[in-house]
């Protein structure tokens, strides 16, 4: 097939992240590349820009600008959470037609690969050629059809830093402040949670406890948890999915939650920690502090994973590069490589089997009681967070009393 000659628009959706704008500059210097690509546009806030007629002009950008972006975080064209529908298809036909696009990468997550789809059946019901490729993104890390997505290893490197440091800071209060929770992104999937097991360096080490949507806790087993961890080390962390539920489908202090849903129906979620400490100081009385880093998690550079932003980087150009052998929708996907060193392989996968679906944490990434990763977990998840982590070698004093 005969590559077609057109722009190039690309657009960020949802939450920005340590990687995304590694896979932007991907696409950018890729698409810079290939004669076959004229104007290239960034949409500015998302499908929003699209929807105005609002572009950035990306080749006008000094080539430092655009290499620069792989170490800067966040969303540099601006991001959006926009929801498509039927009363937006003409206007989009329209843009897409007057600025002769002819190849869309939007880069995102499960709603943006919704997006993306949309995108793909209007061209094709209307007979326009448009060639739409998603670029994966989003620490929650639960878009079907690929390894993992970029955005979430920086995450999880955020949060395994932060629990293994926040922790000590628990130990060394003892019995005057003993609980810490610590409550983690993760709307309906654990894995981001999950990875605050990486952590532990030795046995006893926080985080003690370790809860995820896909396990459903009662609140007695949480509080009997608790309890025996707390007279174990006189100190308990807690590393809790902002949706741990009680039971499928019902969310760890629903009354606490907000009320908002966003505009794909998403319910907001949030709460869970502030009831969660409620509870443990009526029950136990204890003193429990709570750390909600929020959007720190998903945007601290500081924290980046070398091999986040190297994948990152790289899907972007695959992105052009399969819209450009003629592929007229996916998804670019990472494959893990057998064998004893990581490495993943970049592909390509339909939107139809991606769009509007959640990758959950598999059963045996958790133990039978629901609080702990497994070892298959630490073993998917650590080779992610790249070297050198952790960044130091932490001590304790012998505690040899005179």
């Amino acid at each position: 097939m005969a590559k077609a000659k057109g722009n190039l628009a690309i657009g960020q959706s949802g939450g920005p992240t340590v990687a995304i704008n590694s896979s932007l500059c991907g696409v950018i210097q890729e698409a810079l590349a290939h004669d076959e690509i004229g104007e290239i546009y960034g949409m500015f806030r998302g499908i929003q820009g699209l929807l105005s007629d609002q572009f950035i002009d990306l080749r006008r950008q000094s080539p430092d600008v655009i290499k620069g972006l792989r170490r800067t975080p966040s969303a540099a064209l601006g991001t959006g959470r926009y929801k498509v529908t039927p009363r937006d298809h003409e206007r989009i036909l329209d843009v897409l037609k007057a600025r002769n696009i002819r190849y869309v990468h939007y880069i995102g997550g499960n709603d943006s690969a919704d997006t993306s789809l949309k995108l793909h059946k209007l061209a094709a019901d209307a007979g326009y050629e448009l060639h739409v490729i998603a670029v994966p993104k989003t620490v929650d890390n639960d878009l079907y059809g690929t390894d993992h997505c970029p955005g979430y290893p920086s995450a999880a490197r955020f949060v395994a830093t932060a629990l293994r440091d926040t922790g000590r800071d628990t130990e060394a209060m003892g019995p005057a402040s003993p609980v810490k929770i610590l409550e983690i992104m993760g709307r309906n999937a654990g894995w981001l949670t999950a990875a605050a097991a990486l952590a532990r360096e030795e046995e006893g080490d926080p985080p003690h406890l370790v809860y995820v949507p896909e396990r459903p806790v009662s609140v007695e087993r949480l509080v009997d948890d608790v309890q025996r961890c707390y007279k174990e080390h006189e100190h308990v962390v807690i590393a809790m999915s902002e949706g741990a539920q009680e039971a499928p489908g019902k969310t760890l202090g629903e009354e606490y939650a907000p009320k908002e849903v966003d505009v794909f129906g998403h319910r907001m979620k949030g709460g869970v920690s502030d009831y969660v400490a409620a509870l443990l100081r009526g029950r136990l009385g204890l003193k429990v502090r709570l750390d909600q880093p929020n959007y720190l998690q998903r945007s601290f550079m500081l924290c980046a994973s070398p091999i986040d932003l190297e994948e990152a980087y790289r899907i972007g150009k695959k992105a052009v590069q399969e819209a450009l052998t003629g592929r007229i929708e996916g998804m670019v996907t990472l494959t893990r490589d057998p064998g004893p060193e990581y490495h993943c392989s970049a592909g390509i996968a339909s939107l139809e089997g991606i769009a509007n679906r959640e990758k959950k944490l598999p059963p045996g990434f958790m133990n039978e009681d629901g609080n702990w990763p497994t070892n298959a977990f630490l073993a998917y998840a650590r080779p992610l967070l790249g070297e050198p982590w952790p960044p130091s070698s932490y001590v304790r004093l012998t505690k040899l009393f005179v």
